[in-house]
């Protein structure tokens, strides 16, 4: 959600179609990029978001920065975690994935390079 939260056109009022824009944007992305790409969000979307271009996946239980807790879990499990840029604009998930081996891109610039395909 830290995305989609760049941009204040009203996502939060429909969270999952949020979800699913972002999603169809990444995959566009990675297609033009050749970039792996995989998104972690909170809750599973509903409907489920399925995708042969990007891993879509979700954190096991929703709560507070369960998100953030996958992402830190699957780092933790990669061997190649050096070779991972993790997009996010919270500070603590930084601190975090940096301590895990990644790079970090800020979701602003981010965003706006997603956007631009």
């Amino acid at each position: 959600m830290n995305v989609i939260g760049t941009r204040p056109d009203q996502w939060w009022s429909d969270r999952d179609a949020a979800m699913l824009r972002l999603v169809d944007q990444l995959e566009r992305w990675a297609a033009a990029e050749g970039e792996d790409v995989i998104v972690v969000f909170e809750r599973q979307p509903s409907p489920p978001i399925r995708s042969t271009v990007i891993e879509v996946t979700h954190a096991p239980k929703p709560k507070l920065n369960a998100a953030d807790d996958e992402i830190v879990r699957r780092l933790k499990a990669d061997p190649e975690a050096h070779a991972v840029r993790v997009v996010t604009s919270d500070r603590a998930l930084a601190e975090r994935a940096y301590s895990a081996g990644a790079t970090v891109e800020g979701a602003d610039s981010f965003r706006a390079r997603i956007e631009s395909i």
